[in-house]
C-alpha cells in the first residue's frame, strides 16, 4: 500500500508492504526508492512487515531545498512518528544505511535493532555515476542500452514522461545529496547501542573489508559482520543470501 504524510510543506511517500508481522523500517540508497525492497518484503513475510520510505527527493516524495545529514535523519524521525508503531528494527542500504545508524544513535529508545548494508562510518561519496546518467531516452530499451550494466540497479526509479524516459530523482539534487553524505561518522556509529548487523558485499568498492572490520571492532559485542558474494548492492546481487542474513538476525533478536 502506498501512502504519504507531510513534513512542513513537503510530502513524503512510503510503501507499507503489509501483513500481520512485526514492522521493520527500510531506507534505500541513492538512485533507488522504497519499491526496491519489494523482494525482501515478500521473503520476510508474514513474520515481518517491511515499511519503506521514499526519502526526500526520491521516488514519489517531494524534492527538498537541502539534503544534509540532519535533514535525512529528521525525515526518518517524522516517518517513524507518523507510523506510530513503537520501537522497531531499522534497515538501510548505502546512503540509507548512514541515515539508519545516525537515526539509531540519536533515537536509541526507538530502534531495537539495526541492519546496515554496505556503507561505512567514513564515506567518500562518489557521484560520478550521477553525472554519466543519460538525462533522457526516447524508449526504455534505449535508456538501458545507454546505461549498460548499471541499468538493473536503477530501473526501479525509471519513469516515463511526455518527452521520453527519465528518473524519479533529480540529477542535480542527487549530486548535492552525495556531497552532503561525504564525511566521517564514527561518533554516530559508536553511539549505537542496539544489536547491529553489518552486511558487506565481498567485491564492494564502497565498503572495504578492513574498514568493515574496524567498524565491528569499535563496537565489540554489539555488532557483527556478514560478507556475501555481491557488490555494493547486496540485496540485488545476492537476494537469497541477503534475505537469509536479515531473517536470521531478526529472528535471533531478544524478545521483550
Amino acid at each position: 500500500m502506498r501512502a504519504s504524510f507531510s513534513v512542513g510543506r513537503r510530502r513524503l511517500s512510503y510503501l507499507d508492504f503489509g501483513g500481520p508481522g512485526l514492522p521493520v523500517l527500510a531506507l534505500h540508497g541513492h538512485y533507488n526508492e522504497a519499491a526496491v525492497f519489494a523482494p525482501l518484503a515478500r521473503a520476510l513475510a508474514p513474520r515481518w512487515r517491511v515499511i519503506a520510505l521514499d526519502q526526500r527527493g526520491h521516488g514519489e516524495s517531494n524534492r527538498a531545498e537541502s539534503y544534509g545529514r540532519d535533514d535525512y535523519v529528521a525525515d526518518v524521525a517524522a516517518f517513524h512518528r507518523h507510523l506510530d508503531v513503537g520501537p522497531v528494527p531499522v534497515l538501510g542500504h548505502s546512503m540509507g544505511g548512514v541515515n539508519a545508524y545516525q537515526y539509531a544513535a540519536r533515537h536509541a529508545d526507538l530502534v531495537t535493532a539495526l541492519i546496515v548494508e554496505d556503507v561505512g562510518a567514513e564515506v567518500n561519496a562518489d557521484w560520478s555515476l550521477t553525472t554519466r546518467l543519460p538525462r533522457n531516452a526516447p524508449t526504455r530499451q534505449a535508456w538501458a542500452e545507454a546505461l549498460g550494466p548499471t541499468a538493473p540497479y536503477i530501473e526501479c526509479c525509471l519513469r516515463h514522461f511526455g518527452d521520453g524516459w527519465g528518473y524519479s530523482f533529480d540529477i542535480e539534487d542527487t549530486v548535492r545529496s552525495h556531497q552532503a553524505l561525504t564525511g566521517a561518522y564514527w561518533s554516530d556509529w559508536e553511539s549505537v547501542t542496539c544489536p547491529t548487523l553489518l552486511i558487506r558485499g565481498a567485491t564492494s568498492e564502497v565498503l572495504p573489508r578492513d574498514h568493515a572490520q574496524e567498524m565491528i571492532a569499535r563496537r565489540t559485542g554489539r555488532a557483527h559482520l556478514v560478507e556475501l558474494p555481491a557488490g555494493h548492492v547486496v540485496h540485488h546481487d545476492a537476494p537469497a543470501p541477503f534475505t537469509t542474513a536479515v531473517r536470521t538476525f531478526l529472528t535471533g533478536l531478544p524478545t521483550a
